[in-house]
């Protein structure tokens, strides 16, 4: 067969398969002119999800006839004024759009310079089918109808209207994000859905744009690098979401969904959430247009940079620096749905034998814990310091083993998280805080405090072993102990120490101390297990430091476990003093406040 060169009309509708593969795609590229066109207020009007209908109307700088033309040739843009393409700064810059939207759908285009009268080119499916003046303001108006009408195969393609108009509103909320200083609207079959004046800095239009629960459980990131910047917003690990849908990442203005920085971004929140769960970020990289490539696909998403690790390791580093700093912060508030299930009805009178209604002095040591009298005793406390206290580093107060068994009980307002009145369950801790009423989860509490010291065993701070009386032999397959025997060495530092024993099987001589008595075969088959299940393209340490989760899990205080007095406050001092214990290892909250007006709010008080 002899090579032909195919028609224009078949050339404009291959690009638009990769151009225009849904109505989102389409909105995105009008949006786009628009914000090049230098415009300060986008209307965006849409019907069944984009399908139907997908108007756009802009006061930008408008277009010429002769302009207005050309938009609709392939590779024709303005925004090339050389051939320099690696030092685009525009959204827009490959000529593709116009005339692949127009090739699958009614396209009319109308537009006016200032001083000028306007005109309107109308397209349908490629041909040319009228033009002539038209009646407008300042700026471009862009109507798209029936999309892929004549092309059946791909329509069949599209999803139901109301999924593809929660994909038309993410496009118009991510270029709106990305452009606080441009005013957005967008309706959908004639309801307003979105509405954003101009002039916002970037942190009020996320804020503008996003649940707002998010400003009170946030960390902001101004971060340099050399000629690199990075800035926005991250939630608190525990305020998270079972979709990635949420997470609004941008290069030099461009709203893009590249899998380095979402990888980035997992690595970033890697041991402080479950794997099926997402923190909500906005984050904002600027990069010197000479470091980066925005020509790898034809929809923009992607982009390529010179260098690679940094921009990874900028954002990892940036966002770990951030988490540290807020410490044991957490969710500060049960939700609202929580609150409103506490019931508020009559009880019959509860019986006075055995149960002591705060009647003890402060003086005395001793706490009443639904009707059991606790005092512990010296040897009591050394032992609970000596498995806590070793987390809290070489900062730890020592003096504290001798002061808990001979002091009143502490001030609640002494400390954040309040002191320990008694256990709920045998599972959750309650503690009387200055300002109102924390109620902890002991296990999601502890496994993080075991956690933060395994990750001390990576930075430099050994963790102490515990030798076993047998080494003990644990079968696997082949690959499961060439992983663990390549990683040997590393998981010494984290106190397991192991070898290989045959091609199928593993001895282990010592596990963490910290772990207490644990189940060696479990403990190594999951070792085993994540450091063949996480992304191949994570390191050696990162990988470990996700195992680490897993060990940390092995090894934490059950829920089902009493604890006494003294116990439970070592827990609380510990909190305080630990990086990230306001979250579990799968982002999860370890405790919650109710503040005093809530409490009082309860009960008719307020």
């Amino acid at each position: 067969m002899s090579i032909r060169r195919l028609p224009e009309t078949l050339v404009n509708r291959i690009a638009a398969g990769e151009v225009v593969e849904r109505p989102a795609a389409a909105l995105k590229e009008l949006v786009e002119n628009a914000i090049d066109a230098g415009s300060g207020r986008i209307s965006v009007r849409i019907a069944d999800g984009g399908i139907a209908r997908i108007e756009v109307e802009d006061d930008g700088s408008g277009m010429t006839p002769a302009d207005m033309a050309l938009a609709l040739e392939r590779h024709a843009t303005s925004k090339l004024p050389d051939d320099a393409i690696e030092a685009v700064t525009t959204l827009g810059f490959r000529g593709e759009a116009l005339p692949s939207i127009a090739s699958v759908a009614r396209l009319t285009l109308e537009s006016r310079m200032p001083g000028a009268d306007g005109w309107k080119r109308v397209v349908d499916n490629g041909a040319v089918v009228a033009e002539g003046p038209a009646a407008l303001a300042k700026g471009t108006r862009v109507l798209v109808e029936d999309l892929f009408a004549r092309v059946p195969a791909r329509r069949k393609f599209l999803r139901s209207g109301r999924s593809e108009y929660a994909a038309c509103l993410d496009v118009v909320k991510r270029l709106a994000m990305a452009n606080p200083t441009v005013g957005f609207s967008m309706e959908h079959d004639g309801r307003r859905v979105l509405d954003v004046q101009g002039g916002q800095d970037r942190l009020a239009r996320v804020a503008a744009l996003t649940n707002r629960d998010l400003a009170a459980n946030s960390i902001g990131v101004d971060l340099d690098r050399g000629d690199v910047h990075l800035g926005g917003v991250i939630s608190l690990p525990t305020y998270n979401r079972g979709v990635s849908d949420h997470q609004y990442l941008f290069v030099n203005g461009r709203p893009v969904k590249d899998r380095l920085l979402v990888g980035a971004l997992r690595g970033a929140y890697a041991d402080l959430l479950a794997r099926d769960r997402h923190p909500v970020v906005a984050l904002f990289l600027d990069v010197p247009s000479s470091e980066v490539d925005v020509n790898v696909h034809p929809a923009k998403t992607e982009v390529r940079f010179r260098d690679p690790q940094l921009i990874r390791g900028m954002i990892v580093g940036g966002l770990r620096r951030a988490l540290d700093e807020h410490g044991f912060r957490s969710v500060q508030r049960p939700a609202e749905a929580a609150l409103a299930a506490w019931q508020q009805e009559p009880v019959a009178p509860a019986p006075t034998t055995g149960f002591l209604f705060g009647n003890a002095p402060r003086s005395e040591p001793a706490v009443h814990l639904f009707g059991a009298d606790i005092a512990p005793q010296a040897d009591d406390v050394a032992r609970v310091y000596d498995r806590l206290m070793p987390f809290a580093g070489p900062s730890a107060p020592v003096a504290g083993r001798a002061e808990i068994a001979t002091a009143p009980v502490p001030q609640a307002e002494a400390h954040p998280l309040g002191i320990a009145r008694g256990q709920i369950a045998r599972t959750y801790i309650v503690a009387e805080a200055e300002d109102g009423l924390v109620i902890v989860d002991q296990h999601a509490a502890h496994e993080r405090l075991v956690l933060e010291q395994l990750r001390g065993g990576m930075t430099g701070r050994a963790v102490s072993s515990q030798g076993l009386l047998l080494p003990e032999v644990v079968e696997l397959d082949e690959p499961a102990c060439d992983r663990l025997e390549a990683a040997a060495g590393e998981l010494a530092t984290l106190g397991v120490e192991l070898e290989r024993f045959g091609p199928g099987a593993v001895m282990v001589r010592a596990t963490p101390a910290m772990l207490g008595t644990i189940d060696c075969t479990k403990l190594v088959t999951d070792i085993a297990d994540d450091l063949a299940g996480y992304d191949a393209a994570l390191g050696l340490n990162e990988k470990l430091e996700l195992v680490a989760a897993t060990m940390a899990c092995h090894g934490s205080v059950r829920a089902g476990r009493t604890l006494n007095v003294a116990e439970m406050n070592a827990l609380l001092r510990q909190m305080e003093i630990t990086p990230h214990s306001g979250q579990c290892n799968h982002g999860r909250p370890t405790w919650v406040k109710l503040a005093m007006d809530d409490v009082e709010r309860l009960f008719g008080r307020k």
